[in-house]
Order: structure tokens, then C-alpha cells, then sequence
């Protein structure tokens, strides 16, 4: 007597997929940041800083982030693994600035963000910097941390016990 084969199992049971699920990709979180705080700025305009300060202070936390968010990416590229969120962590990174901290790429786009609110000269921007960082701790690195702890154990455990979130 033939048997048919057993059927498929339904999508709810098959294996999650290996990255840890934030809510989208973290330079969308500060991107949208700085429009919303730009669009809010063209309709009841409040300046941050005057003069040529500002220009040097905006110039100064630009170039700063962004040496730190290449910084990080190289750290991770020279590892072997993914920057991107959406795609698998294939080790613990613990050297570099991630000796300093365990998200200096995050560091660095907020250096950034810091730098293009003095640029936009909007407090706007610079207030909504706080949802922004609350929307990075709950909805990116709570998730990479729960993925992190439950791929890599121990190992990121005792990573995180001893290096700090942001610094």
C-alpha cells in the first residue's frame, strides 16, 4: 500500500530566521528623527545656536560620527560579519571600539544626528533625539541583544556583563 508523505508543516512552526527582528533598519529611526524635526522646525521655527560656533560644532560632531559608524563597520566587515540588521550575526565582536562600547555604530549616528541638528539649527531636532533613542533601545538593540544572548550564550553574556550599552 502506498503512503503519502507526511504534509508540510504550516510557516508558524518552521524555523525562525537568524537576525534578530528590529523594528527597521536603524538609519530610517534617525532619519526620520531629523525630517520630523526639521518639518516641525519650518512651522514654528526654534533656533539652536547662531554664529560661526555652530558651524564648527556641527562640522566637528559630523566628521566624528562618521568616522565612528565607518569605524564600527570596518570592525565588523574585518570579522566577517553582517552590518545590516536584517541579515545573521556570524560572531561576537569584541575588539576595536567594541571594547568601548557594544553599539559605537549607534554612537556614531547619533554623534551624526547630534552635528545635522546644529546644522538644520532646530531644537526640534535635537528634542526628538530622545523618542529616537528610546525607539533605538526598545525596538533595535533590546531585540539584538535578546538575539545575541540566545545564538551566541555565554559568550555574549560575559561580553555584556563586561562592556557597556553606549559608553
Amino acid at each position: 500500500m502506498n503512503e503519502t508523505p507526511p504534509p508540510e508543516q504550516p510557516a508558524a512552526t518552521a524555523p525562525k530566521t537568524d537576525h534578530p527582528g528590529v523594528i527597521t533598519h536603524p538609519p530610517f529611526i534617525y532619519i526620520s528623527g531629523l525630517i520630523a524635526g526639521a518639518l516641525v522646525h519650518l512651522v514654528y521655527p526654534l533656533p539652536l545656536a547662531s554664529g560661526e560656533a555652530r558651524w564648527i560644532t556641527a562640522g566637528l560632531l559630523i566628521a566624528l560620527g562618521i568616522v565612528i559608524v565607518l569605524g564600527g563597520a570596518r570592525i565588523f566587515r574585518g570579522a566577517g560579519t553582517n552590518i545590516e540588521t536584517n541579515k545573521p550575526s556570524t560572531t561576537v565582536v569584541t575588539h576595536g571600539l567594541y571594547r568601548f562600547s557594544r553599539n559605537p555604530i549607534y554612537i556614531g549616528l547619533t554623534t551624526l544626528y547630534l552635528g545635522l541638528a546644529y546644522v538644520a539649527n532646530s531644537w526640534w531636532t535635537l528634542i526628538l533625539l530622545i523618542p529616537v533613542i528610546l525607539i533605538m533601545r526598545w525596538g533595535v538593540i533590546a531585540r539584538e541583544e535578546r538575539y545575541l544572548e540566545a545564538k551566541f550564550g555565554e559568550a555574549y553574556v560575559t561580553y555584556k556583563a563586561r562592556v557597556r550599552r553606549w559608553l
